[in-house]
């Protein structure tokens, strides 16, 4: 059984950082790609950032470009998300995803089969 299992998160102020964390476990196939979402209070879920695995290749998207860096430690089995230079809007539920065995497209939360259940994140101005 696939397990996500975030920590990291945590209140601070604006322009610090924080450094999420997504051990991940139980595969019986290679995933193909990895995810950071993330979801505030009466809005959609985004995707802020991706990993492909083999490759190491990744997107960041406009919102946090710049700012955001996504990586991972196969050996450890964990997927990391640097946040620097962090704003308010970047207040959310942040969440770590896998896609299921077989599945190759990696940009909307529809494409993730495998959820954790989330770290909060909290920048106050």
């Amino acid at each position: 059984q696939v397990q996500l299992v975030e920590s990291g998160g945590g209140s601070v102020q604006a322009g610090g950082s924080l450094r999420l964390s997504c051990a991940h476990s139980g595969y019986t196939y290679s995933p193909y790609c990895m995810g950071w979402f993330r979801q505030a209070p009466g809005k959609e879920r985004e995707q802020v950032a991706r990993i492909y695995i083999s490759t190491s290749a990744t997107y960041v998207s406009n919102s946090v470009k710049g700012r955001f860096t996504i990586s991972q430690d196969n050996a450890k089995r964990t997927l990391y998300l640097q946040m620097n230079s962090l704003k308010p809007e970047d207040t959310a539920m942040y969440y770590c995803a896998a896609p299921q065995a077989h599945a190759f497209a990696c940009r909307d939360s529809t494409d993730f089969g495998y959820w954790g259940q989330g770290t909060q994140v909290t920048v106050s101005s």
